[in-house]
C-alpha cells in the first residue's frame, strides 16, 4: 500500500509545519468534497476526532457512535472498548482491506421530487411571485406550499405508517400518518423557511418543531433517537445553509432520515457536481420542491424572500 498511499505528517519544529487537528479536517473535507472521493480516516486518539468526524467511513472513534471500529495494533493488545461498544477489524482480514483499496460504489441518485410541471405548482406559487403580495397574505401561501408538499410529497418520500381510529359509525377503522410521525424533527431555516415548515407542522403534528438561524442552532436533543429530520427553506440557491445544517445533523444523529423541502430550488444546485447536490446524495437525503428553477436571481433587500415574509423591506 505504500505505493498507493501517500503520508502527510508533522509534529517537529524542525519540519516546518504542523498538522493540527482541523488540518486534518480540512484535508478529509477537501478530498469528499471537492475530489468527490469516499474518505477512509484512521485514528487513534482525541486529536484525530475531528477528522474522523468529517469521514465517510472512520476507525476507531466517531463521536461514540457505532458505524466507527477499532484495529488492534499489534493484534494482541486490548481492545479500547468492548466488541459491543467499537467492533474489532483486522488488516488481515481480506474484505476489509478489499473494501478499503477498492474503487468506492457509485454515488446514489439523488432522492427528488417536485410539483414544477404541475397545475397545482402554478397555482400555489402565483401569491409566492406577486410583487403586489408580502407579509401574512405571503406567510399563509407558504404555509399553503408546506402543506401541499408535505401531503403530496414527503409523505411518500418517508411513507406512512397505520394506526387505529375511531369511525363516524361508531367501529375501529385504519388510520395513516407519517412513518415515525412522533420521532420527526421540522427544522425551519429562519427567517424564510418557518411559513412553510409550520404549514408542513399542520399536517405532521406530532413532529418536534425547531428554529434555526445557523446550524450550530440544532443542538443534540432536537435530533438524538429522532428517525426523520425535515429541514426547510423558502428557496435554496446554492444550497450552502442546507449543507451545514445537513452536515450538522448527521454529526449529532448518523442514521438519520434527512428530507429537505423547498419552495424553489435553482437547477444549478442538484446538477451532478455542485456541492449541494454532492452532499445529498452522500448522506442519502432527499428533496422535494415545488418548483425547479433555472432563474439564478438572487434576492436582495425589497425582493428579499424574508423581507417580503414580514414586511421589514423598508429596513432593508
Amino acid at each position: 500500500m505504500s505505493d498507493s498511499v501517500k503520508v502527510i505528517g508533522g509534529g517537529r519544529f524542525s519540519d516546518g509545519y504542523f498538522v493540527t487537528p482541523g488540518v486534518k479536517a480540512a484535508v478529509v473535507s477537501h478530498l469528499r468534497d471537492v475530489h468527490d472521493l469516499h474518505v477512509w480516516a484512521f485514528g487513534d486518539g482525541p486529536l484525530d476526532i475531528p477528522m474522523l468526524w468529517e469521514a465517510d467511513q472512520a476507525v476507531v472513534v466517531v463521536d461514540g457512535h457505532l458505524r466507527a471500529r477499532q484495529v488492534l495494533l499489534p493484534s494482541t493488545s486490548s481492545p479500547r472498548l468492548d466488541n459491543n461498544s467499537l467492533p474489532v477489524v483486522s488488516f488481515d482480514d481480506g474484505d476489509f482491506v478489499k473494501s478499503i483499496v477498492d474503487p468506492r460504489p457509485e454515488r446514489r441518485p439523488l432522492k427528488k421530487y417536485d410539483a414544477t410541471n404541475k397545475a397545482a405548482s402554478n397555482i400555489l406559487m402565483s401569491p409566492m411571485r406577486s410583487a403586489a403580495v408580502s407579509g401574512p397574505m405571503l406567510r399563509a401561501a407558504h404555509a399553503n406550499v408546506g402543506r401541499y408538499l408535505a401531503t403530496e410529497y414527503v409523505s411518500k418520500l418517508i411513507g406512512l405508517e397505520e394506526f387505529t381510529i375511531s369511525h363516524l359509525q361508531g367501529h375501529q377503522t385504519t388510520g395513516h400518518r407519517l412513518r415515525n410521525e412522533a420521532k420527526t424533527s421540522i427544522i425551519a431555516l429562519m427567517r424564510g423557511g418557518e411559513p412553510m415548515a409550520f404549514g408542513i407542522s399542520d399536517v405532521f403534528p406530532q413532529a418536534m418543531f425547531v428554529h434555526a438561524s445557523s446550524a450550530d442552532d440544532v443542538k443534540k436533543h432536537h435530533v438524538q433517537g429522532q428517525s426523520n429530520v425535515i429541514l426547510v427553506d423558502s428557496v435554496i440557491n446554492s444550497g450552502k445553509s442546507v449543507i451545514e445544517l445537513i452536515k450538522r445533523v448527521v454529526r449529532l444523529e448518523p442514521n438519520i432520515s434527512i428530507t429537505v423541502v423547498a419552495g424553489v430550488v435553482q437547477t444549478e444546485a442538484i446538477a451532478e457536481g455542485h456541492l449541494f447536490a454532492k452532499v445529498m446524495r452522500r448522506h442519502g437525503a432527499g428533496l422535494i420542491a415545488l418548483r425547479i428553477s433555472e432563474n439564478k436571481f438572487t434576492g436582495t433587500k425589497t425582493t428579499d424572500t424574508g423581507n417580503r415574509l414580514f414586511n421589514t423591506t423598508r429596513l432593508a
